[in-house]
């Protein structure tokens, strides 16, 4: 077996370059694959049995750290809602936006407020908020869409 300085380093990393190109899933992957696997291969040296078998050992080296990469970088190919990934920050999330619905839900008057609450808190139709209120249909959906502009509005300014 060969020493590592009779190792000809450029050439090593060549054909971990080489192997990474066929691996590597992107092409700005491609390099690092290739330096990680030639810095793997400079620790493990010692293992080599065979030298006359250095390209395989190199290629099998390259496809581990393409794979080990790939397995790593999942993660981060999950798109992520504006750049937060945590239960706790969309936690935190909701609670932000019920502290804003709450507040422009206050700056609806009462008949607003509770037409609001039936249609969307009760899931009730405009004909049935109306024969529930005993008032026309047409005063509920002009009522609803009063609501709505308001809501719309306060949650504009938030």
């Amino acid at each position: 077996m060969r020493t590592a300085e009779a190792w000809d380093w450029q050439e090593v990393h060549a054909t971990c370059l080489r192997s990474a190109r066929r691996y590597a899933h992107r092409a700005a992957e491609v390099e690092d694959v290739a330096q990680e696997a030639a810095l793997r291969a400079w620790r493990r040296r010692s293992s080599l049995r065979d030298s006359g078998k250095r390209h395989q050992w190199l290629d099998q080296i390259t496809r581990n750290e393409a794979l080990r990469l790939a397995g790593r970088d999942r993660s981060v190919l999950v798109p992520e809602p504006e750049g937060w990934a945590g239960v706790e920050d969309q936690g935190i999330k909701d609670l932000v936006d019920r502290a804003d619905i709450d507040r422009a839900l206050s700056a609806l008057n009462l008949r607003e407020r509770r037409l609001i609450e039936l249609r969307y808190g009760a899931d009730l139709t405009q004909p049935a908020i109306a024969a529930r209120l005993g008032m026309p249909e047409g005063t509920i959906k002009v009522g609803l869409h009063r609501a709505r502009a308001k809501l719309r509005r306060a949650l504009q300014h938030s």
